[in-house]
């Protein structure tokens, strides 16, 4: 008898294993160690771990239990490289560093556990809709994660899928809108064991091919757009120089080592290159103007301010009375004053203290600044031709933020470049997941993005999010490429994505619109039945 007592209690420890190497699975799909590539197959199937778990008549609190230890194992195994930049370069006790990565993993998995409740509550006993419904909670899941207390959306489900079946739809629904579909997915894949077998796998092969048919769709039009422009109407690629300092971390801002090394390899590596556009990653110059040698800048600027190359390099910018920037100076001929573009997307203890948790980075070695936001929406720095729309670390991240250049077509981006340095977090996947993060943004606009970092991954990604040119990481060196922009005119019938183009105009509300809406109306459906 005891041990019959026992075995609810055993079979919930069972289930909390499962999906806690399910959430392990999870992370992993979003870039394969060794080799960094995504498995959009092992996400679906990971997911429908936990939807084979709560997708049972269960209470609604053991189905929360079962997606925060989902959540939590998932986000702590996606960015537990957070521990090297608190640790090994910030000084924070191990103990401590670790509370504080899987803190975070917890707070952040409270927003799944939440989402699971509900469909707990609400699951309706229609397969097809059991499905609906676990993806519209997923989905407000995600969307929370990735825009409340400013966001924080690395590792979303839907960047495993930059290659697959899923991809085609990223230009119409964006990442969140590709998750909501793999979380459909999922489910229809649980529901698969059933006795019904036979009828729920055709049910899962029709959506399949109609989701294949509707993204081959898209891609034909986008192919026979692109056959229909005049070869004279296409822009001549722009020839790039894009510079990896690999500046050592822990001593990038020490002023005996990492900072004359950066501004003497960076000012060698500027003036050497022949590229139509030189491109030094975030914080390349790691010193304010004012506190530079006399000349440097001068120096820089005349090379730059006459013949045909332009630079764009990262610096902060400001001053004690006006506050200060992470910003971006654009420098080309016959222009007076340089291009400048402030970051608008601050990180959370890097970039600026929230209230209340100054007390936390007090306990870290690390030069923090509170900084100022740049507007979203920046013009972009207008070169040979192109409009090249500069994103800073993990502004890339926020699709959302960077649509909002897309309102007007005639002066949207053709080329993004993203200016980073994630050295804090060593030499480890996080590379990888933050190259895919940037191969879905390629994706959802059709534009190609062009990465500059400190050390790596320093790439080119064409307008299809296929990396062309790559930098080895952790290695000092220039990379040289072309990169071909993208919806110079009208004429030429590129023009801008679906998703670019509602994002532009309301930002994510369409996408919570239709998560909220899916819940109410189980909610409505679940209230008859009764």
């Amino acid at each position: 008898m005891a041990r019959l007592q026992r075995l609810p209690g055993a079979a919930l420890a069972m289930q909390a294993c499962l999906a806690a190497l399910a959430g392990g699975a999870q992370a992993l799909s979003l870039a394969w160690p060794g080799n960094g590539a995504p498995q959009w197959w092992l996400q679906i199937l990971s997911l429908a771990v936990l939807a084979g778990l709560v997708r049972s008549p269960t209470s609604w609190r053991r189905a929360a239990g079962l997606g925060w230890v989902f959540a939590t194992a998932w986000l702590a195994a996606t960015f537990w490289w957070l521990f090297i930049s608190m640790h090994t370069y910030g000084g924070l006790a191990a103990p401590l560093a670790v509370v504080a990565v899987l803190g975070l993993a917890a707070f952040l998995g409270s927003y799944y556990a939440a989402g699971l409740a509900i469909f707990s509550r609400l699951a309706p006993t229609h397969r097809a809709l059991t499905a609906m419904l676990f993806g519209a909670v997923w989905l407000l899941a995600e969307l929370a994660r990735g825009t409340l207390w400013t966001g924080f959306p690395w590792g979303a489900g839907g960047y495993a899928h930059v290659q697959g079946p899923l991809s085609v739809l990223a230009r119409t629904v964006g990442v969140y809108g590709v998750g909501f579909v793999a979380a459909v997915l999922a489910m229809l894949l649980a529901q698969a064991r059933t006795s019904d077998l036979l009828r729920l796998r055709a049910w899962a092969l029709v959506a399949g091919g109609a989701l294949v048919l509707v993204g081959a769709g898209l891609q034909r039009q986008c192919a026979v757009e692109l056959c229909h422009t005049p070869a004279a109407a296409q822009p001549a690629p722009i020839s790039l120089a894009l510079l990896q300092g690999n500046i050592p971390q822990d001593e990038k801002f020490q002023p005996g080592s990492g900072v004359p090394l950066a501004l003497q390899w960076y000012a060698d590596a500027l003036l050497a290159a022949k590229a139509t556009l030189v491109v030094a990653p975030e914080t390349a110059i790691p010193l304010l103007p004012q506190q530079l040698m006399p000349g440097y800048l001068e120096g820089l600027a005349a090379h730059f301010g006459q013949g045909t190359q332009a630079a764009l390099l990262g610096i902060p910018l400001g001053d004690p009375e006006r506050g200060y920037t992470n910003s971006v100076l654009g420098i080309q001929p016959a222009q007076p004053s340089p291009y400048q573009y402030d970051k608008h997307h601050l990180v959370p203890f890097g970039e600026f203290i929230p209230p209340f948790f100054r007390w936390f980075t007090a306990m870290m070695n690390i030069p923090l600044g509170d900084f100022n936001r740049g507007a979203v929406g920046q013009p972009s720095f207008a070169w040979a031709g192109q409009r090249i729309a500069p994103n800073i670390c993990y502004e890339d991240l926020f699709g959302e933020e960077l649509g909002a250049r897309f309102a007007d077509p005639a002066s949207a981006p053709t080329v993004f470049v993203n200016f980073s340095n994630i050295g804090w977090f060593g030499n480890t996947v996080a590379i990888d997941q933050h190259l895919q993060i940037s191969r879905m943004r390629a994706l959802e606009f059709e534009r190609p993005m062009v990465r500059a970092t400190n050390t790596g991954a320093t790439a080119i990604i064409d307008h299809r999010g296929v990396v062309t040119h790559a930098l080895a990481r952790h290695t000092r060196g220039v990379l040289t490429g072309e990169v071909h922009g993208r919806g110079l005119s009208a004429q030429q019938g590129w023009g801008i994505t679906p998703y670019a183009w509602w994002v532009a105009r309301w930002g994510l509300a369409p996408l919570w619109l239709v998560g909220v809406c899916m819940v109410v109306g189980a909610a409505f459906a679940q209230r008859r039945q009764r």
